[in-house]
């Protein structure tokens, strides 16, 4: 089941008023069940109906196999987020790479430490068919990784467009995967400037990305793992503010991650089966 609410009008909020009080019901994940609270989604419409600009978010239990998603904004360019795939990649072609190259991709979100990982996969056509690889292993079966810039000021792979509903069904396959355990660990020691949106909360695994389209206006996004009952969940979110504003991006992140926070105890976290 795939519940998408707009909450933009009274209108689009009676429509859907039979969804959000039903809580969204239970969807059955390969023996998991995990509860969308109606009051998550009833939060969600109320927020995005206070926002300039749009947002959305996605969240799956680890080991489930759907996703349920919020909002507006479904897909657009991955940015630095893809960098997590791109460093497990990295490290199962060459466990002998550079670990400060590894860890300050992720943990900094270092441009010039990704590119090390990406030239590491050998030509642009093969470091994309290795990053694509790595997605479709974690149930990613639509995200086409491109091989060459399609802006100078950017890397390949990090103009992917990456829909949140795929980067969420990676994220909750992502601990499951052979030799990611590195790349999930460095996602815990993610810099303090860097702690917003998911880094609110206490041991969290996630990673952020940000970037201006070629009129200067930012899309800033962030998915991840978090602690529930149960296990974890993966969230997948991102935000677009009319401002075009990188601090009023990250802002509608922190205000995501508190309607998370008010609802956690409601939702339910899975683990790896098998």
């Amino acid at each position: 089941m795939l519940l998408a609410l707009t909450g933009c009008t009274q209108r689009a909020h009676d429509r859907n008023q039979e969804t959000i009080t039903e809580a969204a019901a239970r969807t059955e994940q390969a023996g998991l069940a995990m509860t969308v609270p109606g009051t998550l989604a009833a939060g969600f419409a109320d927020l995005q109906s206070t926002v300039k600009g749009r947002i959305g978010m996605a969240i799956m239990p680890v080991g489930g196999d759907r996703a349920v998603s919020f909002g507006a904004w479904t897909s657009g360019p991955a940015w630095s987020t893809m960098k997590v795939p791109l460093t497990i990649a990295a490290l199962r072609r060459n466990p002998a790479l550079s670990t400060y190259a590894a860890a300050n991709a992720i943990t900094q979100s270092d441009n010039a430490a990704a590119d090390v990982l990406w030239q590491s996969l050998g030509t642009s056509q093969e470091a994309a068919q290795a990053v694509e690889a790595v997605l479709r292993e974690g149930g990613d079966a639509k995200t086409a990784v491109p091989a060459a810039r399609a802006r100078a000021d950017a890397s390949a792979f990090g103009q992917a467009d990456w829909a949140l509903t795929d980067q969420v069904e990676f994220a909750s396959r992502l601990p499951c995967l052979a030799q990611s355990g590195t790349v999930v660990n460095l996602m815990q020691q993610i810099t303090p400037q860097q702690r917003w949106g998911l880094g609110a909360f206490n041991n969290a695994q996630y990673k952020g990305g940000w970037g201006p389209d070629p009129q200067g206006a930012y899309l800033v996004r962030q998915f991840g793992l978090v602690p529930a009952a149960g296990g974890q969940f993966a969230v997948a979110f991102a935000a677009q503010p009319d401002s075009g504003v990188f601090n009023d991006g990250m802002t509608l992140l922190d205000r995501m991650t508190t309607l998370i926070t008010q609802h956690l105890g409601e939702l339910s976290g899975g683990k790896c089966q098998g």
